[in-house]
């Protein structure tokens, strides 16, 4: 058997027709399975629904990978002022969430984090100096922030 050109041109193996993936591809080495919310034609008020993406031994590109993981967003952060000696428990919304593994204010982390869903999450300043801080995401994407996110405000009287 030969391998020819459609202009009848034999190929030889060291000639062969082929580029070097920039993109190489990965073998999954366990089924994958993602999540979605339900949509409004599914019958269900809330919650999602989990299918299989990639089923084990699956040959996927590596950024088709990589997009699968987007980096989170902030919407709004709730309460936006707290006392400096932290304690306080805000609300954050945004888009893909799910991914965060912390929070921090002004470079220190807050605590008690909870991942509620994709769009909220809840976690506790740490203490901090009175004044606006930067609040910042750390996700399976990298890290994500909203400058002037959070304000410490000094205790009264003191």
């Amino acid at each position: 058997m030969g391998l020819y050109r459609q202009d009848d041109t034999r190929i030889t193996k060291a000639s062969f027709p082929a580029a070097a993936l920039d993109d190489p591809p990965v073998r999954v080495t366990e089924d994958i399975y993602a999540s979605e919310p339900y949509g409004r034609g599914d019958g269900q008020p809330e919650g999602s629904k989990r299918f299989l993406l990639y089923p084990a031994g699956a040959i996927v590109a590596r950024s088709a990978i990589g997009r699968l993981f987007t980096s989170a967003s902030i919407d709004s952060i709730s309460p936006a002022k707290g006392p400096a000696a932290g304690g306080t428990a805000i609300t954050i919304k945004g888009a893909d969430l799910d991914g965060v593994s912390a929070v921090s204010f002004g470079g220190a982390v807050g605590t008690d984090l909870h991942v509620r869903s994709a769009t909220e999450l809840t976690v506790k300043t740490p203490p901090g100096a009175a004044g606006a801080v930067s609040v910042e995401l750390a996700d399976d994407s990298g890290a994500v922030s909203k400058a002037i996110g959070f304000t410490y405000v000094a205790a009264a009287g003191g």
